[in-house]
C-alpha cells in the first residue's frame, strides 16, 4: 500500500484539515525513516502506511491514523516524543508513546541487577573471565523482562485509551502478513506470541475480522503441515462448495422474500485455525465437521431475526443441540447473533447465522465499531459498557509488579472463555473458564478466600478442584479463622486457576514471618527432591538453580518457594530444561515397542477412536488409509485392501499415517497407604488421566497397611512429579515417592 491508496481508503467524514494532517504525518514519518529497510527489502515507511490503512479500514478517527503513521518513529529513529508533541499534539504523542516498545525498564529488574553485578566483578578484576552461562542467563532475564514490561504497558494502556491497543493490533497484523521474510526461529516465536496474546486480545475486544486473520497467520507458522493439510481440503471443497452456496443463497432469498423478510445473504468463509480447533474440540476429522458450509443472513431488526429463524426451521429440519441464541444471551465480548444448523435439501449440514446490520458491524469490528456509530451521530452505549467491563476485568493490575506475572494473569484471567455462576443470594459472578470454588471465594472477598475450607455446588458438597460451570450456584464453607493452604499454590493439584486468587494467596504468605517462609520453602524443596529420588549429585547445585530464577541469595530462593512466589513445578520444569540433552534423573528408555492402533495419526488429532481393519490387519510400515464409520471413529485399512479398492463412497476415506512411539522411561515408585476399598481403582484412574502405562505392579498388605510397588512409563520428570502429587492427595495415602535407582 502507498500513500495514494491510504488517502483513497480514508472515511468520507474526514475533513480537508484531517486529510492534510495525515499527509503531513506521512511526510514526517517518511523523512524520519529515510534509508531504513524492512526484512523484505522494502522502504520502512511502507509498514507505517499499511498499519494506517488497517486503522482507516476500521473507520477509526484521524488521530489514530496519524499515530499509526508515526508509531515507530520514537522507537526506531532519532525523533522524540517532544518532537511529536510540538509537530502534532499531546494526544498524538500519547498514542505514539503507548505503542512504543520499552528500551529501558522503568524499574530495576533482576536481570538488570545481575548485569550490574557482573559488571562490578569485571571492574574489580579486569583480567577475570566472565562466566558465559551467568552472562547468558542475565541477558536472557533482562530481555524477557523488557518484552513482558512492554506488553504490560500496552495492556494497562488498554484501560486508558482503546485506540492504543487497536494500533498495536494493526501493527501486529501487518507484521504477521510479512512474517515470511523473518528467520524461522523468530517466525515461530512471534507466531506463538500472536496466538497466545494478540489473537485472544482481538477476540476479547470482539474484533473478529482481525482475530481470525491473526490466528490463521500464526497457525501457518507454528504448525505448517496441519495448516497446509486443512487448506488443501478446503481448496478441494471450494470448487463445488461455491456453486452450492450460490444456489443455497438464491433459494433462501426467494423463501424469505415470499415471507416479506428483507435480508442480505452472504457466504461465510471459515478460518483454518477455527476448523482445526473444532476438529480438536469435537474430536472429529475434517470430513465430519458440520459447519464447513455456512451462510449469514443480515436482517432489519431483532424481531426479523427470530422470524427468519422460524422460516428456516419450518423449511428444513434443524440439527439437535446446534442452536445458540447469542441475542438474548450475548457472549462475554458482546457478540450477538442467532446460530443454527439444518439439514439442507441434499441431506448435508448447513450452518446459518442471523443478525442485524449493527450486530454484524459489531462482530467484525468489535470495540472499534464505536467510531462507526459516532460518525452517524448515534449514542453507543455498548462502547461504554465494553470499556467499563475491560477496566473491571483488569482491576487487579495494580497488585502485580512483576511483568511475567502480569502477562500470565492476562492469559488466564482475561483471555480465557468465561463462566457465569451465582452466589447464594443470586448475584452473578463472572470468572474465567476452569475456575474452582477457591477462585470464586477470592473473587467475592479476600477473607472468604483465605478462610475457605469447602464448597457446595447447587446444594451438594464438592471437592475444591471442581471446575465451575455456567449456572452453578456456589456456597463457600469457611472457618472462623486461619489462612490458605500452601497446597493451593501447587499447580499439579489444580485447586486454583486464576492469577487473581494466586496473588491473594501469595500476599497472605508474604505477610507471614520471614523465617517461617524460609523454613517452609527449604522443606518443600528438599521434600520434592527426595520424593523424586533426586539428590544434589543428580542436579545442578542449588545455588546455580537459584541463579537461573534470578535469585543470587539461596535464602531468597527458599523464601520465594515458601511464600508461593516460586512454585515447585517451575523448579522441576527448569531442571528438565537444564538437562534436556541428557536426562540425568531417569534411566535409559526401554526398547521400542510396536506401534498400536493408538499410534495412528488422523490429521494430527489426538484421541480419535481408531481400530484396525480385520480384513487386512495393517501393520506398521504398510501404506494405510482411514475409513470413517458412523459412531465408531475411523477404521484403518491397508491401501491395497480389497474392501477399500471396491469402495464407492470415497468421501469417507481420510488420510492417516503411522505415528512414532512416544519416548518413555521406566520409573519404580512406592505408595504407602492405609488399605481401603477402591484405593487401587483411584490410583489407576490417576494413571489413566495422565496417560501413564504400568509395566509392573506388586501389592503387599500387612496389618491394614498397603504397600504398592509400581513401575511406570513416564515421559519426563514433570509428569512423574505431577503423578506423585496427585496420588498423595488420595484419601488414606501417606506417601508416594520414587524408589532411587541402586
Amino acid at each position: 500500500m502507498n500513500i495514494e491508496n491510504l488517502m483513497d481508503l480514508l472515511p468520507e467524514n474526514y475533513s480537508p484539515s484531517d486529510r492534510e494532517s495525515i499527509m503531513r504525518a506521512y511526510e514526517f514519518a517518511e523523512k524520519a525513516h529515510s534509508g531504513q529497510k524492512r526484512a523484505s527489502g522494502e522502504p520502512y515507511i511502507t509498514h507505517c502506511v499499511a498499519v494506517a490503512g488497517i486503522i482507516a479500514d476500521m473507520k477509526m478517527p484521524p488521530s489514530a491514523v496519524i499515530a499509526s503513521l508515526l508509531h515507530d518513529t520514537v522507537e526506531d529513529t532519532n525523533v522524540t516524543l517532544d518532537d511529536i508533541r510540538n509537530q502534532f499534539s499531546d494526544d498524538i504523542a500519547k498514542l505514539v508513546d503507548g505503542v512504543t516498545k520499552l528500551t529501558n525498564l522503568p524499574r530495576v529488574s533482576r536481570g538488570d541487577q545481575h548485569m550490574e553485578e557482573l559488571g562490578k566483578k569485571k571492574s574489580a578484576d579486569p583480567g577475570a573471565e566472565m562466566n558465559p552461562q551467568e552472562l547468558a542467563l542475565a541477558q536472557k532475564s533482562r530481555s524477557r523482562d523488557l518484552k513482558n514490561e512492554t506488553l504490560r504497558k500496552t495492556f494497562i494502556a488498554m484501560g486508558e485509551d482503546i485506540r492504543i491497543v487497536l494500533i498495536k493490533l494493526a501493527d501486529r497484523l501487518h507484521n504477521m502478513r510479512t512474517l515470511h521474510y523473518m528467520p524461522e526461529v523468530k517466525r515461530k516465536r512471534i507466531a506463538q506470541e500472536t496466538l497466545d496474546i494478540f489473537a485472544p486480545l482481538a477476540n476479547r475486544l470482539g474484533i473478529w475480522q482481525i482475530k481470525g486473520e491473526l490466528e490463521d497467520l500464526a497457525f501457518r507458522y507454528i504448525h505448517p503441515d496441519k495448516y497446509n493439510e486443512i487448506a488443501e481440503k478446503i481448496e478441494e471443497l471450494n470448487i463445488d462448495r461455491d456453486r452450492q452456496i450460490k444456489n443455497i443463497m438464491i433459494r433462501i432469498k426467494t423463501i424469505l422474500d415470499k415471507a416479506g423478510i428483507k435480508a442480505e445473504i452472504k457466504g461465510r468463509p471459515k478460518h483454518i485455525y477455527s476448523i482445526y480447533r473444532k476438529m480438536l474440540g469435537k474430536n472429529k476429522p475434517f470430513e465430519l465437521l458440520r459447519d464447513l458450509r455456512g451462510i449469514r443472513l443480515i436482517v432489519a431488526d431483532i424481531p426479523a431475526c427470530y422470524t427468519a429463524l422460524g422460516i428456516i426451521h419450518t423449511h428444513w429440519r434443524p440439527i439437535p443441540q446446534e442452536f445458540d441464541d447469542y441475542i438474548a444471551a450475548p457472549k462475554d465480548n458482546f457478540y450477538q447473533s442467532l446460530h443454527t444448523a439444518i439439514y439442507y435439501d441434499d441431506g448435508k449440514p448447513l450452518e446459518v447465522q442471523i443478525r442485524t446490520n449493527d450486530m454484524d458491524r459489531s462482530a467484525e469490528y468489535g470495540i472499534a465499531a464505536h467510531w462507526k456509530y459516532k460518525e452517524k451521530g448515534k449514542n453507543d452505549e455498548s462502547y461504554e459498557q465494553r470499556i467499563n467491563w475491560l477496566r473491571k476485568m483488569m482491576e487487579w493490575r495494580q497488585d502485580v509488579s512483576d511483568p511475567q506475572e502480569f502477562v500470565d494473569s492476562m492469559k488466564t484471567d482475561v483471555f480465557q472463555d468465561r463462566v457465569y455462576v451465582f452466589t447464594p443470594k443470586g448475584d452473578i459472578i463472572d470468572l474465567p473458564a476452569g475456575s474452582t470454588p477457591i477462585d470464586f471465594a477470592y473473587h467475592v472477598h479476600t477473607e472468604i478466600g483465605n478462610r475457605c475450607r469447602g464448597a457446595k455446588i447447587n446444594g451438594k458438597l464438592v471437592n475444591l478442584d471442581y471446575s465451575l460451570k455456567t449456572g452453578d450456584q456456589v456456597d463457600v464453607l469457611t472457618a472462623k479463622q486461619g489462612g490458605p493452604s500452601r497446597d493451593w499454590l501447587n499447580t499439579n493439584l489444580g485447586l486454583v486457576k486464576t492469577q487473581r486468587a494466586r496473588l491473594k494467596i501469595k500476599q497472605w504468605f508474604k505477610r507471614q514471618d520471614h523465617d517461617q517462609n524460609l523454613t517452609q520453602g527449604r522443606l518443600i524443596f528438599e521434600r520434592e527432591f527426595r520424593r523424586l529420588g533426586l539428590n544434589q549429585d543428580d542436579a545442578p547445585q542449588t545455588e546455580e538453580l537459584a541463579f537461573s530464577f534470578d535469585y543470587e541469595d539461596i535464602e531468597d530462593f527458599y523464601v520465594a518457594i515458601g511464600c508461593g512466589d516460586l512454585s515447585i513445578s517451575r523448579i522441576i520444569n527448569k531442571l528438565s530444561e537444564i538437562n534436556k540433552e541428557e536426562p540425568l534423573f531417569l534411566p535409559q528408555r526401554p526398547p521400542d515397542h510396536k506401534n498400536s492402533g493408538n499410534d495412528v495419526m488422523v490429521l494430527g488429532i489426538k484421541g480419535l477412536l481408531t481400530s484396525m481393519g480385520r480384513c487386512c490387519n495393517p501393520a506398521p510400515g504398510d501404506e494405510i488409509v482411514g475409513y470413517i464409520t458412523r459412531g465408531r471413529g475411523a477404521t484403518i485399512h491397508r491401501k491395497d485392501c480389497p474392501n477399500i479398492l471396491r469402495m464407492r463412497d470415497n468421501e469417507r476415506l481420510i488420510k492417516v499415517a503411522w505415528g512414532e512411539a512416544q519416548q518413555t522411561y521406566p520409573v519404580a515408585i512406592v505408595i504407602k497407604a492405609y488399605d481401603r476399598q477402591g484405593l487401587m481403582s483411584d490410583i489407576s484412574t490417576i494413571l489413566k488421566d495422565e496417560n501413564v502405562n504400568v509395566i509392573d505392579v506388586s501389592l503387599k498388605v500387612t496389618h491394614n497397611l498397603a504397600t504398592f510397588n509400581l513401575v511406570l512409563e513416564v515421559g519426563d520428570i514433570n509428569q512423574l512429579s505431577r503423578v506423585l502429587t496427585r496420588i498423595e492427595t488420595l484419601p488414606n495415602v501417606m506417601e508416594a515417592c520414587r524408589i532411587k535407582p541402586g
